[in-house]
């Protein structure tokens, strides 16, 4: 046999070698699938012939060819990681933020310095930058298109708007070509369409690109913060609104309340270092502007996903209104700043309505606090508003004693109207003579309030027993030796008021002994006999420091007498009581004995 011959002989056995090794993978495929449920009652396979024996020949077709296996699969191509600089994008950015706030300058150069320079004619002034920012809108609007030219888009377009805007601001302020309200329409057109973009281009960007820029530059277009400049911010804040429903925009929100508030509060500050602005429509505008914080958080906070973040924003916005009273008259800011109040406490109670809950809902409950506590600040002097306060600190105390926000909104009412009480409240130990009726009458009724609120803040938190027992016993103190004056006179009656307050002391002091006996939980009977034990040490240091050294006659006598006797009685009801519990914890071990013997 030739040379040849062996290797056609050969390569047929690698051919048939590689004809079994297919046809024993194909047999494999079969036998997986009769394993598989969709296979279950198929028919069971025939028996592999060896590879040795060749197949017998089909009856209607020719055999087909399967060729062998490859040896080896190659490697498919890795493709290729693409490089670039990482630094690109927000050198670009940069850039194009730095190309706003120069271009808006030379604006600003354009229509204000050229003005006073005389440069050019008012019609041409205002054309050119009428038709400049018109140009750069439609650039931007052609560059969006492109590849990569989002960034660029946004910055031209941002800066076209606020052109646009600026030109209608100086038309109106400068040359005074156009009414106020007329050109405040047109600015809410102009920047509403304009602002229109970034929500067809999903770009919050481009809307923060246009309204930074106004909040430091519109000033300067009309000379200084001016009525007419919060009027064209208020409407370019209410267009941007609109623009921004069902977006989740929370710096979108925060560059329109800033554009409101940053001129409302310099106006007030202004005006009450003395400017000429007119305070009623000051005060009309911290209203407007105090509106649309409201309702532009209720109609954003619904598709916000920080919902707290979107709520102190809208508190932000609300800043204007509650520092109003230092510029304009004081019952217009009370009302407005009651008004706040009462719409944040509506919004909360129907949290679940308006998709204000949870977080959103505490913060507008500290809010509406706050608005309390500045309208009755404002509206009322000391002697009314510390009453006003603690009542309605204990108010709420009581309908919020489930809310944690609402406890310590109530504490801190209180707070600041013990503050307010504490400053106005006669000294007890030497002007408790020198009394008004009317700032007597006051002090009663603070007093009353300010024992209300300690009991109600204890009860709502459940704990504080030694701490409302102390507010309670200075509360009590003032109503008695105001009582006495207002009642006796200024020096009987300010005798038998510091009597009855002795007296009214080591009464209290018994009332929390008497509630400790009746608590059948021990672990809850410390609190109280803790401030029964230092309500009882306050009096018997009074009665002998101040009540044995001041009083005199039958008050010296009343006090002493009084005192000594519900000390023995309460030292003989406690002795009796514990006696009585002992007793009966005896007894119920003794049942209990027996019963476990058997």
């Amino acid at each position: 046999m030739s040379e040849s011959q062996r290797a056609v002989l050969a390569r047929l056995s690698q051919e048939f070698d590689a004809m079994s090794a297919q046809m024993a993978r194909i047999s494999a495929t079969f036998a997986e699938l009769n394993m598989t449920p969709d296979v279950m009652h198929a028919p069971p396979p025939q028996p592999q012939m060896p590879y040795w024996q060749p197949p017998p020949p089909p009856a209607y077709h020719q055999p087909m060819y399967v060729p062998p296996p490859p040896a080896f699969a190659p490697p498919r191509p890795v493709p290729p990681v693409k490089t670039g600089d990482p630094d690109r994008g927000w050198i670009g950015k940069a850039l194009a933020v730095a190309g706003v706030g120069v271009t808006l300058i030379g604006v600003v150069l354009l229509l204000v310095l050229a003005a006073q320079a005389g440069l050019l004619r008012p019609e041409l002034r205002v054309a050119a930058g009428g038709v400049l920012g018109a140009v750069l809108v439609g650039i931007g609007a052609r560059l969006h298109s492109r590849p990569g030219g989002r960034v660029g888009a946004i910055a031209l377009s941002a800066t076209g708007i606020a052109a646009l805007y600026m030109d209608i601001m100086a038309v109106t302020t400068i040359y005074q070509w156009v009414a106020a309200p007329v050109a405040l329409v047109i600015g809410a057109l102009v920047g509403g369409g304009g602002l229109g973009l970034a929500r067809r281009w999903n770009s919050e960007q481009l809307a923060v690109l246009v309204l930074v820029p106004l909040v430091v530059l519109a000033p300067i277009i009309t000379d200084g913060v001016t009525l007419l400049l919060i009027g064209f911010m208020i409407a370019l804040s209410a267009a941007a609104l609109l623009v921004q429903i069902g977006r989740d925009w929370l710096w979108m929100h925060a560059a329109r309340t800033a554009a409101v508030t940053l001129p409302l509060l310099v106006a007030l500050a202004a005006a009450h270092f003395g400017s000429s602005a007119d305070p009623w429509l000051l005060g009309g505008a911290t209203g407007v502007a105090a509106l649309l914080a409201l309702v532009g958080g209720l109609l954003l906070v619904r598709s916000a996903t920080n919902g707290a973040g979107m709520a102190l924003v809208t508190v932000g916005g609300l800043v204007p209104v509650l520092a109003a009273g230092i510029a304009v008259d004081r019952w217009l800011a009370a009302l407005l700043a009651a008004a706040v109040a009462v719409a944040l406490l509506t919004i909360v109670l129907l949290a679940d309505r308006l998709s204000a809950g949870g977080a959103v809902a505490k913060v507008w409950s500290a809010a509406s606090a706050a608005a309390a506590l500045v309208a009755i600040t404002v509206a009322f002097d000391g002697e009314v508003a510390a009453p006003m306060l603690l009542a309605l600190g204990a108010v709420v105390a009581v309908a919020g004693r489930r809310d944690l926000v609402a406890r310590w909104a109530a504490t801190g009412l209180g707070f600041a109207g013990a503050v307010v009480f504490i400053t106005f409240a006669p000294d007890l130990l030497t002007d408790g003579w020198r009394l008004t009726v009317a700032a007597a009458v006051s002090t009663l009724v603070g007093s009353v309030a300010l024992v209300a609120w300690a009991g109600a803040t204890r009860w709502a938190f459940g704990t504080g027993w030694v701490a409302a027992a102390l507010v309670s016993v200075y509360a009590v103190t003032v109503f008695t030796v105001t009582a006495g004056v207002l009642i006796g006179g200024p020096e009987k009656g300010f005798l038998a008021g510091h009597m009855a307050a002795t007296i009214c002391w080591i009464g209290l002091a018994a009332g929390l002994f008497a509630a400790a006996l009746r608590t059948r939980r021990p672990e809850l009977r410390a609190a109280p006999i803790a401030g029964g034990l230092v309500l009882t040490s306050a009096a018997m240091a009074k009665l002998f420091l101040f009540d044995l050294g001041t009083l005199d006659g039958i008050f010296r006598v009343v006090a002493f007498i009084v005192v000594g006797l519900v000390l023995l009685a309460m030292g003989t009801g406690y002795a009796r009581s514990l006696a009585a519990t002992r007793d009966e914890t005896d007894s119920e071990s003794g049942q209990e004995m027996p019963l476990a013997s058997c």
